[in-house]
């Protein structure tokens, strides 16, 4: 056989099947976090080659419109519901909004929401940028999340999931300690970095919010269902060692008035069944560096 390409060799093989227990707090059996993205999206933002920011001609009124009513309006709805059943957030943040709408940053502040970095804005992508360009905007998130908030961020999702080959590295280097840019398990896993340690955290691409109404096209009750199905599955498998469900959202669209109803029937049924480690993200990734992964340091071989 002929070989193929080598592996990129971002982190070892390991078999499901085969691993060393995992026990959450609490001996409960998954760890449930919550992802909000709290987005600034440009109305017509600098072109990038690789990718167009609006699929519509600019300045797309209709994309950026729809995508603002998160900061208005949804984003209250989608946390008072949070709040009400005791899911706190973990919250991938596009750092403008701390300049451009710091009531927002406040309100998840205060409700003992935990912020890591998606990014400047969400209309800039990483494709193309030199090491000092992608340094720039890590210091950046660093500096104004800390000013911002008082917590200095541990994890990062890439803004509109674009990347470059160093990313990973370069945020273990600035002491960052989780990534959610992997999407290839359903637990924590350490990942090769050349300096620092980082864990690969699951940030579910399959019960993300945009992939179910815009890729899969579920009904509000159809994506409630997948989230529950979702959860019992993981806190069954769960009892044999400890796995993770992340929910992403994007307030603009569960927190729309016909879906919020169906995303409170999840809560009600995550909280009631007794299974669940509801939590930070930060939270959870101390939880298992203290198991399984201590011994991991993340050094690339």
């Amino acid at each position: 056989m002929q070989e193929g390409a080598a592996d990129p060799g971002l982190y070892d093989f390991s078999p499901y099947r085969d691993r060393p227990k995992i026990v959450w707090p609490g001996g409960k059996s998954v760890a449930v976090w919550v992802a909000p993205n709290l987005e600034y999206y440009e109305i017509d933002p600098p072109a990038n080659p690789s990718r167009k920011s609006w699929t519509r001609p600019h300045p797309d009124v209709v994309g950026y419109s729809h995508r603002d009513h998160s900061n208005r309006v949804s984003h209250w709805r989608m946390a008072e519901a949070m709040s009400r059943h005791g899911f706190p957030g973990s919250v991938s943040l596009s750092v403008a909004l701390c300049q451009h709408h710091p009531e927002v940053v406040e309100d998840g502040a205060k409700r003992g929401w935990e912020f890591f970095s998606h990014g400047i804005y969400n209309t800039r992508y990483t494709y193309g940028m030199d090491e000092a360009q992608e340094r720039a905007i890590i210091e950046d998130s660093i500096a104004t999340v800390q000013a911002a908030t008082g917590q200095r961020i541990r994890g990062w999702l890439a803004p509109a999931l674009t990347h470059t080959p160093r990313t990973l590295d370069l945020i273990a280097e600035y002491g960052l300690d989780y990534t959610c840019d992997l999407y290839h398990d359903d637990q924590v896993q350490p990942v090769k970095v050349k300096s620092g340690r980082l864990a690969s955290i699951p940030y579910s691409l399959e019960v993300n919010d945009h992939y179910g109404f815009f890729v899969y096209n579920m009904s509000p009750r159809d994506y409630a269902d997948t989230l529950i199905r979702q959860f019992d599955r993981l806190a069954a498998e769960g009892e044999r060692s400890g796995t993770v469900m992340c929910i992403p959202l994007h307030a603009y669209l569960i927190g729309q008035p016909h879906r919020i109803g169906a995303f409170e029937r999840v809560l009600e049924h995550i909280a009631a069944d007794g299974r669940a480690w509801i939590a930070r993200a930060g939270e959870i990734v101390d939880a298992w560096q203290a198991q399984a992964g201590r011994a991991q340091t993340g050094d690339a071989a």
